[in-house]
């Protein structure tokens, strides 16, 4: 596939790439493979255990300024040579060789380019939400390539980025009745156009109908599929790059996308298709007998061509009017940490008020989803949202994403725990935490996230989540290096601050 070439920017927007760049991949060779030690210099400095060698940069939870020891002194290091210092360490490391990844990661860097490029031009959304969805610019702080897309030419991806403030209207296509495959409700395609006789609508992503045009070639030759044009709306992408917010029908709809963002090539696979109305079914069920105001964005059904049962896959999901409490503002939790305008944080005064607020409406439904009715939520960043009131005081907390979802007792519990305590604390709490503390110095977020925790010592996981010396951190940079599927989930112990809060 064609690699997406660098852009020729200027000095200052090209280290603005760079930066955006290095700080997940530094923060994936610090948590999995660097061994602090002491740096006169008054920075942070990491032994690398592969080569011996010396690293420091500028501390922070985006680290920065990467510098190795040679020659004695400090030699700044540009993003190539902190690729291939990431390369040469994980081939040390392993025992591995793996050429996909570098290039992933310089892929992920030039993304970044074009769509700061594109930002510098681009107007945002006045809607706050779908500001916040389309604000994730350095993406999934803990992943080496968070930005990448594929390797394809930008003009192929970026009409279709949320991180360029992308609208687009999505493809109308219509699919023989009786090679219509689908499973619960979808009766809200049926409003999105008018299909003739013998056909039912089906919606396509303008950029996954490129990507499946040879596949589909035969289909459209023989009247299986027939193009009925654009819709007469424009859907904003969410961070999710794959799923869409149609604001005007109160709906999100999640496509097939046949390229690979973060771990995973994102297309809607049979098998999780399959298994989408039991796990909703679950969830749905669970968050009707929760007590409080959190709320579950039902994956409703899915509508496909069974001819093509992937690539032209869509999952209707539950729009935001019909859960959200009137009067307030919905957010995605993951732009909280990485910052947008109108992001709340940025006006808290009382910021132990705030993360209680907070606390008390993320928390208890993870935990009770858990215990009580065994939904395991992927409760991380991307896939939390919180509605804040007038004020931008949380005031109710929504999930969504029934692929990500776990039911026990399918899944062993204790695997089950780990998941939630990953997805909730470690990538989410905590990170949402450190940009509160970033906001507010001396504040220690943790004893009110044990706490909140402490409510639910009923939970017999509980005493022990308090009290372990670690956390479970995902190796996001060894999972890609290896190879291993990106549901198979590695950890490595990180220190845990609720034993010591």
């Amino acid at each position: 596939m064609e690699r997406v070439k660098p852009m020729p920017l200027s000095a200052d927007a090209g280290a603005r790439a760079d930066a955006y760049a290095a700080a997940p991949l530094l923060n994936c060779l610090i948590r999995e493979l660097a061994q602090p030690c002491p740096d006169p210099g008054g920075r942070q400095a990491y032994r690398l255990p592969g080569s011996g060698r010396l690293l420091r940069v500028r501390a922070g939870r985006r680290p920065a300024e990467p510098e190795i020891r040679a020659d004695g002194g400090w030699q700044r290091v540009g993003h190539p040579e902190l690729v291939k210092l990431v390369a040469e360490e994980l081939r040390r490391h392993t025992g591995l060789s793996n050429d996909e990844l570098p290039a992933e990661m310089i892929d992920s860097r030039e993304a970044v380019a074009a769509l700061l490029a594109a930002r510098d031009t681009a107007v945002p959304p006045a809607d706050p939400y779908l500001r916040s969805e389309q604000s994730l610019v350095t993406g999934h702080p803990y992943h080496p390539a968070p930005k990448a897309r594929g390797g394809g030419p930008v003009a192929s991806w970026l009409p279709y980025a949320p991180e360029a403030y992308a609208r687009f209207p999505l493809a109308l296509l219509a699919v023989r009745e009786d090679l219509v495959a689908e499973e619960g409700d979808t009766s809200a395609l049926d409003a999105l156009g008018q299909a003739p006789p013998g056909y039912r609508l089906l919606p396509a992503h303008p950029w996954q109908l490129e990507l499946a045009a040879g596949a589909l070639a035969g289909a459209f030759a023989d009247g299986r599929l027939l193009r009925l044009g654009r819709t007469p709306f424009e859907v904003g992408p969410t961070a999710a790059v794959r799923t869409v917010h149609a604001a005007e029908h109160d709906l999100f709809l999640k496509f097939s996308l046949d390229v690979r963002i973060t771990n995973d090539v994102r297309r809607l696979w049979r098998h999780d298709l399959l298994r989408l109305r039991r796990t909703d079914t679950a969830a749905v069920a669970a968050f009707a007998r929760l007590d409080g105001p959190a709320a579950w964005l039902s994956d409703r059904g899915y509508r496909t061509a069974a001819f093509a049962f992937e690539e032209l896959a869509v999952v209707v999901r539950d729009g935001l009017a019909r859960h959200a409490l009137p009067g307030t503002t919905v957010l995605l939790a993951a732009a909280l940490a990485e910052g947008f305008d109108g992001n709340p944080l940025d006006a808290v005064r009382d910021p132990e008020r705030w993360w209680a607020a907070y606390l008390r409406q993320v928390v208890p439904p993870a935990l009770a989803a858990f215990a009580d009715h065994g939904v395991v939520l992927e409760a991380h960043l991307q896939n939390s949202l919180i509605a804040v009131d007038a004020a931008g005081l949380p005031v109710q907390a929504l999930f969504r994403d029934a692929e990500g979802v776990k039911l026990l007792p399918g899944t062993d519990r204790a695997a089950g725990w780990e998941r939630l305590v990953y997805c909730l604390v470690v990538n989410h709490l905590a990170e949402i935490a450190a940009a509160l503390v970033e906001r507010h110095r001396g504040f220690d977020p943790w004893p009110a996230v044990r706490r909140e925790l402490s409510l639910r010592a009923d939970l017999p996981e509980i005493p022990a989540l308090l009290t372990a010396p670690t956390l479970p951190g995902k190796t996001n940079l060894l999972l890609r290096w290896t190879g291993a599927d990106g549901a198979a989930a590695r950890y490595r112990p990180l220190r845990n601050p609720l034993a010591r809060a």
